[in-house]
């Protein structure tokens, strides 16, 4: 799997959360998460706490995978007095690319606990086959 990286992304997000300062959808804030290979399957993970599912948006364009999701504040009534307020809100935003190998398809997501998995099937093409080498005559035969 290749992902595009922005060298100055983690500084942006560094100063925002020393500056308390929120995504926007022209500037969205990066949302951490992890990634790796289960089975015949790519398994991305994004932190998304306190994000209800109709704010999360995920795209698929070609290769490229995008997923943003807006954290919006928790309804203020009155009489409320905010004394701490350390949870980002805003606009999150992640790209990937996604390798020619993945079945962009066939992508699975679930939303639980705070947390986005997607689950990306490898392609059939992409996965292991064995070769076999017929009798006398040399013919080769694949299988798959």
């Amino acid at each position: 799997m290749l992902m595009r990286t922005d060298p100055f992304r983690e500084m942006d997000r560094i100063v925002q959360q020393l500056s308390g300062t929120s995504g926007t959808w022209s500037k969205p804030s990066v949302m951490p998460m992890d990634a790796y290979r289960q089975g015949d399957a790519y398994v991305i993970a994004f932190d998304l706490p306190g994000v209800s599912t109709e704010a999360i948006d995920i795209d698929v364009e070609r290769n490229m995978l995008t997923v943003k999701a807006e954290r919006r504040p928790t309804g203020k009534s009155d009489g409320v007095q905010m004394e701490l307020c350390e949870r980002p809100l805003g606009v999150f935003s992640r790209q990937v690319m996604l390798a020619d190998t993945l079945d962009t398809e066939h992508i699975e997501a679930d939303y639980d606990a705070g947390v986005l998995t997607l689950r990306i099937p490898i392609a059939e093409r992409a996965k292991l086959r064995k070769i076999t080498i017929g009798g006398e005559s040399g013919r080769k035969q694949i299988s798959g």
